[in-house]
């Protein structure tokens, strides 16, 4: 499998290197290409520190001569995360004035794989129409909304319940948390009908 894994502009860019830390187990089997916009690499630095080094390679951001710029070269997916809704726009109306946004181009019109973990709060009718036209375009909108009912006792179990519904819509394995209905079936406090009319 192809990957690009693009690290946008919004606040929120531990979901990124949680992400990037579950891949390099698969980086044997995954080529992985990675690109940060402006924002996003001011952010990561701002939220997180220095960016470490990853087995993956990593591209410029107007480096055009990148492979997924052009979709002869075959790419699978695609995952801005976080994704801004700046970035969201871009990609709505096909602005494809840096490599993030060429890519993800390259995605929808090769009917490849493209997710975007928005991280924006509250969102606006803009930002909303924005998120309809790219999912009718063939994206899958993923916003960065963590679950709770596994129980996530730490920031990481937080986080990797957003990264393991990533990995799921990318087709990658993971066991970043538990299923629904793993170990205990429902969360506490679930009413199951009990055939009589009432729950329990």
């Amino acid at each position: 499998m192809k990957l690009v894994v693009a690290v946008g502009g919004a606040s929120g860019s531990v979901y990124a290197k949680r992400l990037l830390d579950a891949l390099v187990p698969l980086a044997a089997s995954v080529e992985i290409g990675l690109v940060f916009t402006r924002s996003g690499d001011e952010v990561w630095k701002h939220e997180i520190g220095d960016v470490p080094r990853y087995p993956f390679k990593r591209y410029g951001l107007r480096d055009f001569r990148a492979p997924f710029a052009s979709g002869s070269a075959g790419w699978d997916a695609m995952v801005v995360i976080p994704c801004s809704t700046g970035g969201l726009a871009r990609i709505a109306h096909g602005i494809s004035d840096d490599l993030v946004g060429r890519a993800a181009d390259v995605m929808l019109k090769e009917r490849r794989r493209l997710v975007l973990v928005v991280r924006e709060t509250p969102l606006s009718t803009i930002h909303l129409e924005n998120m309809l036209a790219v999912t009718r375009a063939g994206a899958v909108v993923l916003p960065a909304a963590p679950s709770f009912y596994s129980k996530p006792t730490s920031i990481e179990a937080v986080l990797d319940t957003v990264v393991g519904r990533v990995l799921d819509q990318l087709g990658l394995p993971n066991r970043l948390m538990p299923r629904w209905g793993e170990g205990g079936g429902q969360p506490d406090g679930q009413h199951h009908d009990d055939g009589k009319g009432g729950s329990k």
